[in-house]
């Protein structure tokens, strides 16, 4: 079988080497696993952006080079119409070539991908919609579009649309999905810290306004002011970062919260393992990875109610669905502090649902897509 797989995801080339950001390549070697050829249709980059990569493990039967683009400007947008043609004609030849089609949604070229794989209905696909698929939400345009052409079984044939998530009112062709960080071997026994002493909390993620990391840092800066021995350790780098080490400063909490940078894996599942907190105030989600690695290691996560997070907390039992009302949300946050037994409770039932997540499980599900 030979795999073509559609994505704005970015390949960075290295002399003759192609590396790629880390979850991604990590997901994309175990598709690679249940196909004979696999190539891509994406942009190529030659720096990593500031990208945590790591390098593509298995071979490459082509790479159908796209050119990636904004509307940010009059320039850009001449230039996107351009760039929209000759993408359009790549992905086309791209999808002539394959037997399987895997859409890598949203994106620009995920935006070409979802109206073009309606001129093969006959070849099998599948789009993993990356994004928050709740049609309620507010979105960009191209997005609602995305959603609407993948949902619409009349246009969209033969393709499974994976989405992160339960809803209602969905048409038979989106099955609910998940993304995996751990193996089964990996699981250790792993109890909840009790809530004496230094009281941790960990945001992993880009710095950026979206993920509200400085929410993040408020909150645990109330909680210190009230008393609490707490302390936050911030990991990832962005452009919120500067702000982020102003606010610290001016407010003297160089003993409360720690700005860790970028780390590897190891790092972030040791944090994991040692916090009882995670915190995720993220204005959009697609499937909150750092959450549920959080929840496996036995962090209760506290996240705001976008995209499949009630689901994954179980609206509440399983962590804290933020309100983004930091008078509230302190006062939610301080409720549990106060009673270890709900908090105990809590843990326990979030490290039972995230444990069914495993990589093995993501691959068995891999290879039945590939094979149905």
């Amino acid at each position: 079988m030979k795999l073509l797989v559609i994505s704005s995801s970015p390949f960075i080339k290295k002399g003759n080497d192609y590396f790629a950001y880390s979850p991604y390549a990590k997901e994309l070697a175990i598709w690679a696993k249940y196909a004979d050829e696999i190539a891509f249709t994406c942009p190529i980059w030659k720096q990593d952006n500031g990208l945590l990569i790591s390098e593509i493990s298995f071979p490459l039967a082509k790479i159908y080079e796209v050119k990636g683009f904004n509307v940010k400007t009059l320039k850009n947008t001449l230039l996107a119409l351009l760039y929209s043609f000759f993408n359009c004609y790549l992905i086309f030849k791209s999808m002539l070539w394959a037997d399987h089609i895997h859409l890598r949604c949203p994106g620009n070229i995920g935006l070409m991908g979802c109206i073009l794989q309606i001129f093969f209905p006959h070849k099998t696909k599948t789009a993993k919609y990356a994004g928050n698929w709740d049609l309620k939400a507010k979105q960009p345009l191209s997005y609602r579009v995305q959603k609407w052409i993948l949902r619409n079984t009349f246009l969209t044939k033969n393709m499974q649309v994976l989405v992160y998530g339960e809803w209602e009112n969905s048409t038979k062709n989106i099955k609910p999905f998940f993304t995996a960080s751990y193996f089964e071997k990996d699981k250790t026994v792993t109890l909840p810290r009790d809530l004496k002493g230094k009281i941790t909390f960990t945001f992993v993620g880009t710095l950026a306004i979206g993920k509200q990391p400085m929410y993040a840092v408020q909150l645990v800066e109330v909680l210190f002011k009230k008393g609490f021995d707490v302390q936050l350790s911030v990991y990832g780098q962005g452009s919120e970062r500067q702000k982020i080490e102003n606010y610290i400063n001016e407010n003297q909490l160089e003993s409360v919260i720690f700005l860790k940078g970028n780390q590897d894996q190891e790092t972030i599942k040791k944090a994991f393992g040692e916090s009882h907190f995670v915190v995720l105030p993220s204005l959009s989600e697609g499937w909150p990875k750092v959450i549920a690695e959080g929840m496996f290691w036995g962090c209760l996560p506290l996240a705001s109610k976008v995209s499949c997070l009630p689901n994954m907390l179980d609206n509440g039992n399983r962590g804290l669905l933020l309100t983004l009302e930091l008078k509230q949300d302190v006062v939610m946050i301080e409720s549990i502090l106060n009673n270890p037994d709900d908090y105990k409770e809590k843990v326990l039932h979030a490290i039972e649902w995230s444990r069914q997540f495993t990589l093995d499980v993501f691959e068995s599900e891999i290879k039945k897509l590939m094979r149905s």
